[in-house]
């Protein structure tokens, strides 16, 4: 997955931009900033904070671990609930997760003290591993259609971006979305917190409900296309409606595409939303 940079008044803003781009929550993001604000003369705002930020990829293990591998002989397969204090960990949901390396070994930020943090690298998942998590998404979807009293077919795959999507589809599958997708993100993030549990190195995931998400994307594309297109015969900024990251991440990259507009992102989660404004 490539960086993308953005700017901000402060780095919390920039992040946000960022995440808008990759349309991935902060906890499947890594950050690196490059340059902290500064503030000049009764408190303006000299230049702004710049970071860049890429979703968190599968990293192999380090060249250590490998070589302790060889050494310990066959070169066999680490068990998963192993005591091996070597082993990189990743953050149970809601810890603080700490950024990548930069090239040359340096962190990604430094601490409120002016510590650097430590570099940390999510260990390669074997594919064993991999069907592990697929299976059991597929398991507690099951089980919560189950209870649901809905009959309907659940589908798990990798997609080309090393994530878990799951669909659900049937006859009977509208109780699962709610109001503008409502329960259909609420189901995600019972899922994903119970992959989470099921492993510490849990794959990010996605989960769509009789092509729910699909259809929203095209149709939310051509509504900022439209927007857009007054923005430009108007000459008036346009704010949208509260969206998710995901969502947010259509509508930046339709208008994007468009010439003599730019959008921007304002407010906090979960009343986060995209301006269209004339270039």
């Amino acid at each position: 997955m490539e960086w993308v940079e953005t700017t901000g008044r402060t780095v919390e803003e920039a992040k946000e931009l960022a995440l808008d781009q990759l349309g991935v929550d902060e906890v499947d993001a890594e950050f690196e900033v490059l340059d902290e604000p500064k503030s000049g003369l009764f408190g303006r705002i000299r230049s702004e904070a710049r970071v860049r930020a890429r979703v968190r990829p599968q990293a192999p293990p380090p060249k250590q671990e490998r070589r302790e591998r060889r050494r310990g002989g066959g070169g066999g397969r680490r068990e998963q609930g192993g005591n091996d204090e070597s082993r990189p960990r990743e953050p149970r949901h809601g810890a603080t997760r700490r950024p990548s390396t930069r090239p040359g070994g340096r962190s990604a930020r430094r601490g409120e003290g002016g510590d650097v943090d430590e570099p940390r690298v999510r260990p390669e998942l074997t594919q064993e591993q991999i069907d592990a998590q697929m299976e059991a998404v597929r398991d507690f979807l099951d089980g919560l259609l189950d209870a649901f009293g809905v009959d309907a077919q659940v589908t798990v795959a990798m997609s080309a971006d090393e994530a878990i999507e799951a669909a659900i589809d049937g006859d009977d599958v509208g109780l699962l979305l709610g109001p503008r997708g409502a329960t259909l993100d609420a189901v995600q993030e019972l899922a994903r917190r119970a992959l989470q549990q099921h492993s510490e190195d849990s794959l990010r995931l996605r989960v769509d409900v009789g092509g729910y998400r699909l259809r929203r994307r095209e149709a939310l594309a051509k509504f900022a296309a439209k927007v857009a297109a007054q923005v430009l015969e108007n000459g008036e900024a346009a704010s949208l409606e509260p969206m998710n990251a995901a969502d947010r991440k259509v509508v930046h990259d339709t208008v994007n595409d468009i010439d003599g507009v730019s959008t921007s992102s304002e407010g906090e989660e979960p009343r986060r939303r995209v301006v269209i404004s004339p270039a």
